[in-house]
């Protein structure tokens, strides 16, 4: 029997992404390292398609995060964009991208036991700061003009769901701080760290029930551990905390990474997704660039389809 809904769906599917779809190019942000490699370069590259939106991690050309940039050096970029007229949809940061005291980093088994006593004595300092740091990422979000900022989980360990109760407790503190600024919180899902895949962003967040937290979702990021980003780990999330996304660029060109990503804008549509969407191109080498127009070529003839 065709029932209302399938006839519904159907219909929407023979429609052209464009027809069906309120996600544009008006809701289209790149990472501005990946695509240039000079701050007007990035410019340049996000005017050639229209965008509006730009996410920020590390100034272009320079190994220097935004998040820690002196304050001249911020409202100097924060001014190059306005006169610009581009805005900062997402600012990438590296909170808590450090091993999480009691929680031994997988990926450090295998180092000597005099290499692992130097990362933990690196990263002990990192882990102690975290708070200050925290208010340093959004004091360069308020001077960028951005109130999404985004967090990650410690580097991974063996049992990542035992540890998430303390994961949880490290990031509710810090959205406390963040609440008082009004800015939000997004937890990326990283192989790196304790929240990889789809079903762990939708058990950290859970415990994490300030409306000041929310998900910055990469979908090749879960294929790390098998899951299948669309449509199993997309079911799992909780549409309302999603107010990031990404894509990169082996998941939108002719790669074995390659996603369905025309049912994901629909998805994301149907779900009611506001926000936006960042290219993170990371095809690295001699071609990152050239990828990058690439991938934003991909995305456009995708929106027009």
């Amino acid at each position: 029997m065709l029932t209302r809904r399938t006839f519904l769906a159907s219909t929407m599917a023979a429609l052209p992404l464009s027809a069906r779809t309120r996600i544009g190019i008006s809701r289209i942000s790149a990472i501005t390292d990946e695509i240039a490699r000079s701050s007007q370069a990035a410019i340049d590259f996000a005017k050639q398609y229209g965008l509006r939106w730009v996410e920020l991690r590390d100034v272009p050309g320079q190994n220097k995060e935004y998040s820690y940039l002196p304050e001249n050096e911020l409202h100097a970029e924060a001014e190059l964009l306005e006169k610009n007229g581009i805005r900062v949809s997402f600012l990438n940061t590296s909170l808590m991208k450090v091993r999480i005291p009691g929680l031994e980093p997988v990926r450090w088994k295998r180092y000597t036991p005099a290499q692992r006593e130097q990362r933990i004595q690196a990263d002990l300092p990192k882990f102690e700061r975290r708070m200050d740091d925290l208010r340093k990422c959004l004091h360069a979000g308020r001077i960028l003009g951005v109130d999404k900022i985004r967090v990650f989980t410690g580097w991974r360990c063996a049992d990542p769901d035992a540890a998430m109760p303390r994961i949880a407790e490290i990031i509710n503190e810090m959205a406390v701080v963040a609440a008082r600024e009004r800015m939000h919180l997004l937890v990326e899902n990283e192989p790196a760290c304790n929240v990889a895949t789809c079903r762990e962003l939708a058990e950290i967040v859970r415990r994490l029930p300030s409306k000041w937290v929310g998900i910055n979702w990469d979908p090749l990021n879960a294929t790390a551990y098998n899951e299948a980003p669309y449509p199993d780990g997309y079911r799992l999330l909780p549409g309302k905390r999603v107010l990031n996304v990404q894509i990169k660029g082996k998941s939108i060109l002719n790669y074995p990474e390659k996603l369905d990503w025309r049912a994901i804008l629909d998805a994301l549509d149907r779900d009611g997704y506001k926000g936006e969407i960042g290219l993170e191109t990371h095809i690295f080498g001699d071609g990152q660039i050239q990828a990058s127009h690439d991938s934003m070529e991909a995305i456009l003839k995708l929106l027009k389809a």
